[in-house]
């Protein structure tokens, strides 16, 4: 780009010529909060870009002044009153407290989420949520299983029991805050309430901070917890366990732990949501002859009939014996295909047997079944 052009309005924000509106305040939402001055202090750079992305949002979400732009490009804007509704551009700061107060309201709310308040006047800091990666097998996952997992976190402080403060310790006001758990940073008619450094949000500040946790209540911890798998579970399902995240900041709510799912992969079946798919080779005299064969299932074996004639690659279904609905209710079905399975050798006496039913057969004057040689003789 030359010295002194603008650049193109759509390229800052990231976006298509043919973006939608709500393409557009995605797109700008995430621009202004990278660049704001708040989360970028005395960077100029990121302030200049805060504003351009600003101009250029503002310039894209009215259809008339888009309309203009598209046209003519930033000469639209140029000079004042060039555009339908004039070529000046609100405060930047303007525009952000529009967009954002039309998700969070004013004041707090989304300004808090990003910018480091807690949104509720001050109080202690909820612990985190963590996540653990548990695998089991499929047999565990079509019976349920109870599984004792160990992990590391952020727990209670036992020797100040989470309030930050040596025990004994008065409590006081916070000087930073005056008690009120925030502090608030201005810029023109913009407000930026964040929790307080000092107390982290709690208003109160100890005469003397745990000796052990340093005032933040958590030290950190191996822990354990004992996790109730329900059957039917698939690989990517997700168990919350309450409470068992890490701990909360000066005596806050502790997070949850979820419990991710991951099933192994089996050497007999195959899953697919709720049904077992499994492939069994059969003897080519079974096949021919017909018979009953055991085959397994996720509770033991059960009878399969093999009718006469059966057909390498047909598909046997067993109602009922494949994984439970993890729901409740019914469960999937196992279907069974089976493949004739052809001797690779044969004794003098097997084959003798196999040429003489070939003869009576006629095989070895049609090799080929009947059905596909009608409709492949055009090519003979």
């Amino acid at each position: 780009m030359a010295a002194g052009q603008k650049q193109d309005y759509y390229e800052l924000l990231g976006v298509a010529k043919n973006a939608t509106e709500e393409d557009l305040k995605k797109a700008y939402r995430k621009k202004a909060v990278q660049f704001h001055p708040d989360k970028n202090p005395g960077n100029k750079e990121a302030e200049e870009m805060f504003k351009k992305v600003s101009e250029a949002y503002e310039a894209l979400k009215d259809p008339e002044k888009r309309a203009a732009y598209d046209r003519y490009g930033h000469a639209a804007f140029q000079q004042q009153g060039a555009g339908p509704r004039g070529g000046g551009f609100h405060d930047p700061f303007d525009i952000f407290r529009e967009v954002f107060g039309q998700q969070g309201g004013g004041g707090g709310g989304i300004f808090d989420q990003f910018f480091g308040g807690d949104g509720n006047g001050g109080g202690a800091g909820r612990g985190s949520d963590l996540r653990y990666d548990l695998e089991i097998t499929l047999e565990e996952a079509a019976r349920g299983v109870e599984k004792e997992i160990s992990f590391r976190k952020l727990g209670e402080c036992g020797h100040c029991h989470g309030s930050g403060a040596e025990p004994g310790s008065k409590k006081a006001t916070c000087p930073t805050c005056r008690g009120a758990g925030q502090v608030t940073t201005s810029r023109g008619f913009f407000h930026v309430r964040q929790a307080c450094p000092t107390c982290h949000g709690s208003g109160q500040k100890f005469e003397r901070v745990c000796g052990k946790c340093h005032g933040e209540g958590r030290l950190n911890e191996s822990a354990k917890v004992k996790v109730r798998i329900p059957p039917g579970v698939d690989t990517g399902n997700k168990l919350r366990s309450a409470g068992n995240g890490e701990a909360g900041v000066m005596g806050g709510e502790a997070g949850d732990l979820y419990i991710v799912v991951h099933v192994k992969e089996h050497e007999v079946f195959e899953r697919q949501g709720d049904d077992l798919h499994c492939e069994i080779p059969i003897k080519f005299t079974l096949a021919a002859l017909g018979g009953t064969i055991h085959v397994p299932t996720m509770e033991g074996k059960a009878s399969l009939k093999i009718p006469s004639g059966t057909q390498s690659g047909t598909t046997f279904r067993l109602k009922g014996r494949g994984l439970p609905h993890l729901r409740g209710g019914a469960h999937g079905d196992q279907l069974i295909r089976v493949q004739v399975d052809v001797p690779t050798s044969l004794s003098a006496e097997q084959k003798k047997i196999l040429e003489e039913y070939s003869r009576v057969s006629g095989d070895t004057d049609e090799p080929l079944s009947k059905g596909f040689f009608e409709k492949a003789k055009k090519f003979f």
